[in-house]
């Protein structure tokens, strides 16, 4: 499995010719100065796949350097959902994780998490309690961006919603929450969107980010 995905963010300019042919809707929080994201959990409703096509749908983490993105893609250029984690593209080239196909109306968890040796990404199929694990050698990278994006190449919005429940961040760096607080960056004013139930918490230099619901609802 290949994303292209993290040619086409930030800043979005630097990728043009990659970038050219997508069509791009996504929300992005930025920590606190002097923070960097630890984790990123939360469960993905499927939506429908009207067609076969290059539907990329996901949430992801970029790093400071903007060198890629670490995410876990649901893609639909085979006609059937398969959703997979990974990081694209190259600095470091790593092989793509395993994953495993799911369906419109099913929920896949996804939990990404900074360990001592690698970031492991665990993706559940909670139709049948399927389960893949990754690990991935990202530990040198800082990571200050998390988004869930929308990623459309030769196909149009058209599966409805895109939503997002149960999500959970985490920086570390110092105790400041507004970044929870605040609403996301929404590139280029593209998306309606909805964020409901945002809690912050804060445990000496660790800030935990909760939000109930997080809807891309349908291009602006």
């Amino acid at each position: 499995m290949f994303s292209p995905a993290a040619f086409l963010l930030v800043p979005l300019l630097a990728f043009a010719g990659q970038a050219s042919a997508a069509t791009w809707y996504f929300l992005r929080y930025y920590p606190a100065s002097g923070q960097k994201f630890t984790s990123f959990s939360g469960v993905m409703s499927i939506p429908k796949l009207p067609q076969a096509g290059t539907y990329y749908l996901w949430p992801g983490l970029q790093p400071t350097d903007n060198s890629g993105v670490y995410q876990n893609v649901l893609d639909g250029r085979s006609g059937t959902w398969w959703i997979g984690s990974g990081w694209c593209c190259s600095n470091p080239s790593l092989p793509w994780g395993s994953g495993f196909n799911t369906y419109q109306g099913e929920k896949v968890a996804f939990s990404n998490t900074l360990g001592g040796s690698a970031w492991t990404s665990t993706l559940t199929r909670q139709a049948t309690g399927d389960t893949v694990t990754n690990s991935f050698a990202l530990t040198d990278k800082s990571f200050n961006q998390a988004l869930f994006a929308i990623e459309l190449t030769g196909v149009s919005w058209d599966f409805g919603p895109l939503e997002f429940t149960d999500v959970v961040i985490t920086s570390t760096g110092s105790s400041d929450s507004s970044w929870c607080d605040s609403s996301p960056e929404n590139y280029n004013s593209a998306s309606v969107y909805s964020i409901t139930g945002v809690k912050a918490s804060v445990s000496g230099t660790t800030v935990t980010c909760t939000i109930d619901s997080v809807i891309l609802e349908s291009p602006a």
